[in-house]
């Protein structure tokens, strides 16, 4: 599908990467791995024709469509979420627009018998048959069932997309990516904006849907699930493996210890032979061999070890003066956005030197509350800043807010001051921009390097409470462990909004969930809280907990007493909505099936030699009207597993 040829980009004189070539195949799953800065982001943008290389070739036939979502979007969109949606069947609209106006030329004419009416009927006839050929107007079917899966319910379709924050708008981008079906869809870093369930709704999209993937992500577990082969762009060159993440690990490995094994065993006989050389070079009488020798070692083609790159952030947070005994305090903390409560009755104390997670769904509150405590936005209730807190802050968009036309030095430079401006290159040295590195404009940073220039930022002033909102978006693994280290090593107080449970793992030890409008406090590190809940994963363990706060009908508070029926009937409860949900996703399935079908009959039918085949045209119009039962059933079954669950 898509050819790469002998690619090669450079920034001044380094190339980011050189003589690069691979093919895309069809119902390829490529994930594109590699540490923050290696040059994921420019192949995505190379590979959708936003960037140009420095030389080599990129081929896609002219039938292949490209569907490209990158890491940050400028999103200026002014509709509803239903109409910003639409925009990605916005070839289906103009169709259907042709074809009521010719519908309305032909109901106005009465010149019935005409050769002109003739044609404008076989006219109307002809792109009738395209416009259902291309699904007609089900595409309201298929636009529910996308956005319902990322997370939006059915209340939500109406309402301003002006109304969502910025996570949830790029939801919408990337429900009219994958809408509009494209040949090849490249995404970078899609879970980012995504909580667990829609994470799962997008790993069974892409497994079943796509015909071609190729996905940037710092989720292990996500690339695993979804991709079946694994690229690697490392110190300037690629690795290629027909396999998952996990075994491409492995082999890269067994690999290279297998490289070593040899070199060694190269350098040996090189030591060998050369000593020999030396030994006997002045010999008559060994004349021949030392000749034969020589001959050996200029015949030897070196070993080559794969060169690993083993540069390494170095973080450490700097001392700064003891705040007071209690950083944070709450009490009966509400907050409204018009007639919408997203949390209430929150009363929580934070103690000096603590390190606690905000956990819980999008949209529940977590960032809300983080920007009360900065008091960036109105709130009722109580809530109290210790004595002589200082507040370091790094928020989601942090990284967005960088300049984009400065260098990385200038932009550290324009927030350093005292002794601190004579340290700025060993700063950046120690987080990986050393050198000509620093000269970079901000804006052909990757999304891991920006936010790795973020958080020196936050780092030029000391402080005792860090509150980092989700700190490890865009960060690699090995960052990850890094930035992971210096906060279990900062003496102050931490706060961390995160969904990321191994980040999480032996870095807090108190955990506030948030849900239902309500703010809970649960002492103990992630796992403990998990285990509380008999859970797996934090969104998980956040639905137990807001089925059990739900308040109970007046018959069922009168029965309290009889507690094992109560469970007995929540079990069941359950029980019914899992089924509910097996059906929804099964049908789902049928209808990927179905439409998969519809697609082939669609370029079979689109040839000249079957343009005839009565057969194939009987076979299209069965698989369409099964497709249709489908959607009436998928939207029927959607509605009974709302009602279920609310």
């Amino acid at each position: 599908m898509i050819s790469i040829d002998n690619l090669t980009v450079e920034f001044s004189v380094r190339p980011l990467f050189r003589d690069v070539s691979f093919v895309i195949n069809e119902r390829d799953r490529i994930a594109l791995v590699g540490k923050n800065g290696a040059g994921k982001s420019t192949m995505l943008k190379i590979l959708c024709g936003l960037q140009s290389p420095t030389s080599g070739t990129v081929s896609i036939p002219n039938d292949t469509t490209v569907g490209y979502l990158p890491q940050v979007m400028k999103i200026t969109d002014d509709t509803t979420v239903r109409e910003e949606t639409r925009k990605a069947f916005s070839h289906h609209i103009e169709m259907k627009a042709t074809l009521d106006a010719l519908q309305q030329e032909m109901a106005e004419r009465t010149d019935y018998e005409t050769e002109s009416y003739l044609s404008l009927v076989e006219k109307f006839t002809q792109e009738h048959d395209r416009y259902m050929m291309m699904g007609g107007e089900n595409y309201e079917a298929a636009l529910e069932r996308t956005l319902a899966g990322l997370g939006f319910s059915r209340d939500d379709l109406e309402r301003p997309t002006s109304e969502f924050s910025g996570g949830w708008r790029m939801r919408i981008e990337l429900a009219k990516i994958l809408l509009q079906q494209p040949d090849v869809l490249l995404l970078d870093e899609p879970t980012n904006h995504l909580d667990i369930e829609s994470i799962q709704w997008l790993e069974r999209f892409l497994a079943e849907s796509a015909k071609a993937v190729v996905l940037v992500s710092h989720d292990r577990a996500f690339i695993n699930n979804v991709t079946n082969r694994t690229i690697e762009i490392t110190c300037g060159h690629i690795e290629d493996y027909k396999v998952s993440y996990d075994h491409y690990v492995e082999l890269r490995k067994e690999r290279r210890e297998q490289q070593l094994r040899a070199y060694e065993n190269q350098q040996k006989e090189i030591a060998d032979t050369q000593a020999f050389i030396d030994r006997f070079r002045y010999k008559a009488s060994k004349a021949i061999q030392v000749q034969q020798r020589i001959r050996q070692l200029e015949k030897i083609v070196p070993v080559e070890v794969d060169e690993v790159d083993n540069r390494k952030m170095h973080l450490r947070f700097p001392p700064c003066l003891r705040s007071g005994d209690f950083p944070i305090i709450c009490e009966e903390v509400r907050k409204d956005y018009g007639a919408h409560t997203v949390f209430d009755h929150v009363n929580l104390t934070i103690r000096r030197g603590e390190k606690v997670a905000f956990v819980g769904k999008n949209g529940e509150g977590k960032s809300t509350l983080v920007k009360c405590i900065m008091n960036e936005i109105p709130y009722t209730g109580k809530l109290k800043i210790g004595h002589n807190v200082q507040i370091g802050y790094f928020a989601q968009n942090q990284a967005q807010l960088l300049e984009d036309d400065i260098t990385i030095f200038d932009t550290i430079d324009q927030v350093a001051t005292g002794e601190m401006r004579l340290k700025i290159n060993d700063l950046l040295g120690a987080f990986m921009f050393g050198g000509e590195t620093s000269e970079k404009k901000v804006k052909v940073l990757s999304g891991g390097e920006r936010s790795r220039l973020a958080m020196i930022r936050l780092l030029l002033e000391p402080v005792n409470l860090l509150i980092l909102d989700e700190p490890t978006n865009h960060l690699d693994m090995q960052s990850k462990d890094v930035l992971k280290e210096a906060i279990k090593a900062f003496d102050g107080t931490v706060i961390v909004v995160s969904h990321d449970r191994d980040f999480l793992d032996g870095l807090v030890t108190k955990v506030y969930e948030f849900g239902g409008g309500k703010v809970r406090e649960h002492l103990g590190g992630i796992y403990d809280y998990l285990q509380a809940h008999n859970a797996e994963t934090i969104n998980e363990a956040i639905v137990v907990a807001s089925e059990a706060a739900k308040p109970q009908p007046a018959e069922e508070v009168k029965e309290e007493s009889n507690s094992k029926q109560s469970y007995q009937e929540h079990k069941e409860q359950q029980k019914k909505i899992r089924k509910a949900a097996r059906a929804v996703e099964e049908c789902e399935k049928e209808i990927a099936r179905l439409e998969t079908k519809i697609n082939e009959l669609n370029k079979q039918l689109m040839m000249p030699e079957h343009a005839s085949n009565i057969e194939l045209a009987h076979e299209y119009a069965s698989v369409k009207k099964a497709l249709d039962k489908e959607n009436d059933r998928w939207m029927e079954l959607s509605e009974t597993l709302e009602d279920m669950a609310s």
